[in-house]
């Protein structure tokens, strides 16, 4: 979020202006800033402490130390700051420097949401849709992901577009989730281009649009989303929305069925995607499949897979 960078911002300002201020020569260190910090933070300097916070829990300039993070933030926390509400929150959520205890984050992130603080909004939203900390209330859910999403909240308009498609926690309305997932797709979220790509393509709250369907699906794929790579693969097998391309159709379902997560019950999309590359490559002549295979593996390459 754009508070939460600017907040590291000042942090990374109050860090290179203590250096200059704590020394005469080139020959400054960061403990020196650093302890210059803490001189503020204990005299009640809000920024300060809000520095500190945020730098040992990202360990900038001083060793990574959730303990003293979760104590410069909870001064600040305590004297009604929404940031470090926020962050106490989020560290009890993780349980990082505390001992893990979603319902002390609930209380955490009441406290920086009921400030406005769009962050907040959205993990208590989050909350309540999983029941985590506070009785599972899609209502609530769904009440929490509005504030956020009407601030801008990418995730929050994603959470919210599938609460309307669901109807958990509002009434269902495929053309307010296809609304909420096109703000969230045009801020770059990739779930959200898929989902909006799916619309598209099954006319479900929009007009039947293969030509739309395939371009939210190619921005969701060029991201790495598994699912958009086989559904953009199959528009092109059979050439909707897109010229028809054996090609294109084997390099996106190779891509897709290599990037799968491992997660139990994604077999059998794997299989089915597997089956779909195999039947395409047949269709390829030998110089064909082996330049659109070695054009994945350079995709690959430019592209490492991120630890699930």
């Amino acid at each position: 979020m754009r508070a939460r960078f600017l907040g590291s911002c000042v942090a990374l300002a109050l860090l290179a202006g203590t250096a200059g201020a704590s020394a005469q020569s080139t020959d400054s260190k960061p403990s020196q800033s650093i302890a210059a910090l803490k001189v503020k933070a204990e005299s009640g300097d809000a920024a300060a402490q809000w520095s500190l916070g945020w730098l040992y829990e990202v360990g900038r300039g001083v060793p990574q130390d959730y303990l003293q993070a979760a104590k410069w933030y909870r001064k600040l926390a305590e004297g009604g700051d929404s940031f470090a509400q926020f962050h106490i929150g989020h560290m009890y959520d993780q349980g990082h420097g505390v001992p893990q205890d979603y319902a002390q984050a609930a209380v955490w992130y009441r406290k920086a949401a009921e400030q406005g603080d769009a962050d907040a909004q959205f993990a208590l939203g989050d909350f309540y849709e999983e029941g985590h900390g506070v009785p599972q209330d899609y209502a609530q859910g769904a009440n929490w992901f509005r504030k956020a999403a009407e601030q801008g909240s990418e995730q929050a308009q994603f959470q919210l577009a599938f609460l309307c498609e669901t109807g958990r926690g509002v009434p269902q309305d495929n053309q307010q989730a296809a609304a909420w997932f096109r703000k969230a797709a045009e801020q770059g979220l990739a779930e959200a281009q898929y989902s909006l790509g799916l619309d598209y393509r099954d006319g479900k709250g929009v007009p039947q649009d293969y030509t739309q369907a395939a371009k939210w699906l190619q921005q969701a794929a060029v991201q790495g989303e598994p699912l958009a790579q086989w559904c953009l693969g199959l528009l092109y097998r059979v050439g909707q929305g897109v010229p028809q391309d054996y090609v294109e159709a084997y390099f996106w379902f190779d891509i897709a069925a290599a990037r799968l997560p491992s997660y139990q019950g994604w077999e059998k999309i794997e299989k089915d995607i597997t089956k779909d590359r195999d039947e395409i490559a047949a269709e390829l002549n030998p110089a064909d499949l082996s330049r659109v295979q070695e054009r994945a593996r350079k995709w690959f390459e430019e592209h490492p897979a991120t630890p699930q």
